[in-house]
């Protein structure tokens, strides 16, 4: 496959959810202009995410919206040829909402993903999601992950096993709730979330696109640190804790088939040896 245009954003998204729609729009309009194939908005930037982990606001709960309603129409239309992935609550049957992320080209939806991982107290807003899936796009098979997901090897692990060769992370990934820092690079979640970004690449040997939310919601103070790692576990591209669009052309089959060409991870994995939890001998 030819050379692809990869890009991440970082921004801020609230509850207003045609603002949001009209942002991410423009988002688009702007990154297709920029020959963009790829973009990655953050998690849940139609509508916002929560603003407190442990006491949620129940009469501010991100909007519920259905996965064939008009705000992921208008994704759809704004997308033409790019693929574009982004973040939403979708509006479960019988009620209550999943933390998701749908990925779109110009044709339609192809693939959707809901949040199987949930950090403390986010169950008191969302419901989980069960199962990871790749498929096929304009840049080749993708898989996508939703913030806390990246925190666990198996997550990305899954999808590259399924021959994802990119991974959509998108995130609401705030700063530290229990032990602050006063600049926000200095934070133990920003060092974290680019640990996780860098780690789930390597160990994978795929190319890992992550996008963030910027900004405050309630109590959370959000990072921002889009950024775009390559197979090897480089930052090739970063935003750091500004806004903006962190983008990068790249062949993506010929740096994987690099990365994977004297150590291929996959390959030599060795399943037979590995023990489930209280096995070790």
């Amino acid at each position: 496959m030819a050379p692809v245009v990869l890009a991440a954003v970082a921004a801020h998204f609230g509850r207003d959810v045609p603002r949001c729609v009209d942002k991410a729009v423009g988002i688009i309009d702007t990154a297709r202009h920029e020959g963009v194939d790829l973009l990655v908005l953050p998690d849940a930037c139609l509508g916002g995410y929560i603003g407190d982990f442990q006491a949620p606001d129940p009469d501010d709960p991100p909007p519920a919206l259905d996965h064939d309603g008009p705000e992921i129409a208008a994704i759809v239309a704004a997308a033409g040829p790019a693929t574009v992935c982004l973040g939403y609550a979708e509006a479960a049957p019988g009620g209550g909402r999943y933390n998701t992320a749908v990925c779109v080209t110009g044709d339609g939806v192809l693939g959707s993903y809901r949040k199987v991982h949930q950090p403390a107290g986010e169950a008191l807003t969302y419901l989980a999601g069960d199962r990871f899936s790749t498929f096929d796009t304009p840049v080749g098979r993708l898989g996508m992950l939703i913030d806390y997901d990246k925190t666990f090897p198996e997550a990305a692990r899954t999808l590259a096993a399924a021959d994802a060769g990119i991974i959509a992370a998108l995130s609401a990934w705030p700063a530290s709730i229990t032990d602050r820092a006063s600049r926000l690079p200095a934070d133990r979640q920003s060092r974290l979330f680019d640990l996780y970004d860098c780690a789930r690449a390597a160990e994978n040997q795929v190319v890992l696109v992550s996008s963030n939310q910027t900004g405050v919601t309630g109590n959370l103070r959000f990072l921002g640190q889009a950024k775009i790692v390559g197979p090897g576990g480089d930052i090739l591209a970063t935003t750091r804790a500004k806004g903006g669009l962190a983008r990068i052309e790249i062949d993506v089959d010929g740096e994987i088939a690099r990365a994977r060409k004297v150590l291929n991870h996959l390959a030599e994995l060795r399943p037979d040896t590995y023990q489930s939890r209280g096995e070790c001998r």
